[in-house]
C-alpha cells in the first residue's frame, strides 16, 4: 500500500511549491489543524496526514513492530514525502510528532527546508540534570492507567492536557479525539511517546527551527522548550500567551501568526 492511502494524506491549497506538511500529536489527527491550516491555503500547497493508527489511516497497516519507536512513524512521513515528490517542505508537528519531524529531517534533510516545533518534548522523563516533566513514577502511573482505562483516562486526562479550564468545549474535543482512537494502538503508541529519548538526534537537525513554547503546558513545560532550543543549532524559541498543549485548538491565530513571522525570516 501506498504511504499515501495509508496515511490518508490530504493536500489543500494552491499547486506546487512551497510546500507545508501539519504532522499531529498523540490520540488526535489531521482534523485537530484545521483553525491553523486555513491561514496557510492562499500560499502554500498545504499536506496533511493521519499516523498509522490514528483518524482516517488504515488501520490494517498497522505493525507493532514497526512503530515501537518513533522511527517507524518518521519512516512514514519521509515516505510521504518521497511519493508526492516534495523537497524543501516547512514541517510543522505537534507535541509527539515534533520529534518525528526532527527524526525525518535527521535521516534526509534534502526534504525540509524548516521545522516549526509546537510543545516538542525529547524526554518526557526527568534525568539527572535534566528536567523533562514527569518522573518515572508518573509514567508508570500513566501507563498503567492507559491500560486498565483508556476511556476513563481520556476523559480524565484530555482536559488537563488541553488546559483553558474556562472553555470546557476545548477538552471536550480533545477527549472525543482520544476515544475515537483504537485502545490498544494509543497504548502502545503512548508507551512509545513517553518512554522516548530523542536528546542526542536534536544536534543532527540542520534546518533552521521555530519552537512554539506554551505557557503552563503541563506535558512539555518551559525548560524542555528551553533544553531543544539550546541543543538545536539553528533555532528560534517564542513562548506563545496560549495556555495548555494544543495551542493550535486553543490559540490558532496565534500559533498561525508566530509560523507566518518565522517563514518570512528565513
Amino acid at each position: 500500500m501506498s504511504a499515501v492511502a495509508r496515511n490518508n494524506v490530504t493536500v489543500l491549497g494552491r499547486d506546487g511549491d512551497p510546500t507545508i506538511v501539519f504532522a499531529h500529536g498523540f490520540g488526535c489527527d489531521q482534523h485537530m489543524w484545521r483553525l491553523v491550516t486555513d491561514r496557510f491555503v492562499d500560499e502554500y500547497r498545504v499536506v496533511l496526514f493521519d499516523h498509522v493508527g490514528s483518524g482516517g489511516s488504515d488501520l490494517s497497516a498497522y505493525r507493532p513492530q514497526r512503530y515501537a519507536s518513533l522511527q517507524g512513524y518518521a519512516e512514514d512521513v519521509v515516505e510521504i514525502l518521497a511519493e508526492l515528490d516534495l523537497w524543501d517542505v516547512v514541517f510543522v508537528g505537534h507535541s509527539v510528532s515534533a520529534m518525528i519531524g526532527v527524526l525525518a529531517a535527521a535521516a534526509e534533510p534534502s526534504r525540509f527546508s524548516r521545522l516549526v516545533l509546537v510543545g516538542p518534548s525529547p524526554r518526557y522523563l526527568d534525568d539527572e540534570d535534566y528536567r523533562g516533566g514527569f518522573t518515572r513514577a508518573d509514567i508508570d502511573e500513566l501507563l498503567e492507567s492507559l491500560d486498565s482505562n483508556y476511556l476513563g483516562w481520556s476523559a480524565a486526562m484530555a482536559p488537563v492536557i488541553m488546559g483553558n479550564p474556562d472553555r470546557p468545549e476545548l477538552g471536550t474535543e480533545l477527549t472525543n479525539s482520544f476515544c475515537r482512537t483504537d485502545p490498544a494502538i494509543a497504548r502502545q503508541f503512548a508507551r512509545v511517546t513517553f518512554l522516548s529519548d530523542n536528546r542526542t538526534d536534536l544536534p543532527q537537525v540542520t534546518a533552521p527551527t521555530l519552537i512554539l513554547q506554551c505557557t503552563d503546558d503541563i506535558i512539555a513545560p518551559y525548560e524542555v522548550g528551553d533544553y531543544v532550543h539550546r541543543h538545536l543549532p539553528d533555532s528560534t524559541l517564542v513562548v506563545l500567551k496560549a495556555t495548555g498543549h494544543c495551542p493550535n485548538l486553543s490559540a490558532p491565530e496565534e500559533t498561525a501568526d508566530a509560523i507566518h513571522a518565522f517563514l518570512r525570516n528565513y
